[in-house]
């Protein structure tokens, strides 16, 4: 996959005010950490998550996605009129229907020509949303294009606090199937996409791969089952340790083949964004792709997973605080329950 038209106009994110550290999840799960022995600061000591971000209660994903698309479309000047195509694409929206994109295209007041969709893949929404905005402009379709999404993960946390605090047949297999989604936090990215001949900034997207293992599709699944948990707040179980090993395998054979795609060896890339999971998975990664952890960019020591805004998010920060310059190679690296990955490279302009 190879674009010669699409330039990425610019990243932005919004963060929520809300801070909650590990430590406190930990002090109100104390009668499971008592009943089955186990050791204060675990949570961060094994994810290095120190806190993650939570919006206010109540509000939705499409209001906070309105604000960072607004907000990105004023730092880069971009007239909105020609935006040809809008995709939401976190887990997380404000109803089964219509598309939570249809209320941040009405509030961004774009153009009754553009396509309007949400997108929902796990973790990889917004970048397979800059994919698909990336082929309709190097088609010829569209002359620009913009993807957005925000994760709310107050709920998900805040519900399995409950249920592990209430259940009274809790086994420690229960307690480990729910520790990733004690990893959860918030978050809202944006991403503009346009044709090179309308780009003031000349930051190429080159293309990228994809790779699929749906023999792993069990191994994160979630959704709401109020029959289960007597509540519509969402709850999650995940094989952590599976999901590792099948997440990095797969990201390996994702690397090769990108690297293949565009002729580079590892010592062409000079900066890389991630999926942000944890510690152990960010060490593991580099490793087996053979990449200095130098390249990276880390936000999960602060916000947690934060879904599909996670990788988009860390970009516009890490762009924000000058770990890209002008004529590095970019990758994005970007893995999500499915399993999917989806890589893309970026020449970074002057």
């Amino acid at each position: 996959m190879r674009y010669q038209h699409v330039c990425v106009e610019g990243f932005a994110c919004t963060l929520p005010a809300h801070v909650v550290t590990s430590a406190e999840i930990e002090s109100r799960l104390t009668p499971v950490y008592e009943r089955f022995a186990l050791p204060a600061g675990r949570l961060e000591l094994m994810t290095g998550i120190r806190e993650r971000r939570f919006w206010d209660g109540g509000v939705l994903p499409g209001t906070i996605s309105s604000q960072t698309a607004e907000l990105l479309l004023a730092k880069t000047n971009f007239d909105r009129r020609r935006l040809g195509c809008l995709v939401h694409g976190s887990v997380c929206r404000d109803q089964l229907e219509p598309a939570t994109a249809s209320g941040v295209h009405h509030a961004l007041s774009l153009p009754g020509s553009a396509l309007v969709l949400d997108i929902s893949n796990a973790c990889l929404g917004l970048l397979d949303g800059m994919i698909l905005v990336a082929d309709m402009i190097e088609l010829g379709q569209i002359r620009a294009g913009l993807i957005v999404g925000t994760e709310m993960g107050r709920d998900l946390v805040e519900g399995t606090i409950d249920s592990l605090l209430s259940s009274p047949n809790l086994s420690k297999n229960d307690v480990k199937l729910a520790f990733a989604s004690l990893t959860i936090g918030s978050g809202s990215a944006a991403v503009l996409l346009c044709d090179r001949k309308l780009s003031k900034t000349g930051h190429r997207l080159l293309g990228g791969t994809f790779q699929a293992d749906t023999t792993a599709h069990e191994l994160c699944a979630g959704g709401v089952a109020t029959q289960t948990h007597g509540d519509d707040r969402p709850r999650m179980q995940t094989d952590s340790e599976a999901l590792l090993h099948a997440g990095v395998n797969l990201a390996a054979t994702t690397w090769d083949q990108l690297k293949r795609t565009f002729g580079w060896t590892n010592a062409d890339v000079r900066r890389t964004f991630t999926h942000q999971v944890g510690r152990a998975h960010r060490r593991l990664l580099y490793e087996r792709l053979e990449l200095d952890l130098a390249l990276d960019f880390s936000t999960v020591e602060f916000l947690g997973n934060t879904g599909a805004a996670a990788l988009p998010l860390t970009a516009a920060l890490g762009i924000e605080r000058g770990h890209v310059a002008a004529g590095d190679t970019v990758a994005l690296l970007g893995i999500g329950s499915g399993l999917n990955a989806l890589m893309l490279g970026l020449k970074w302009g002057g």
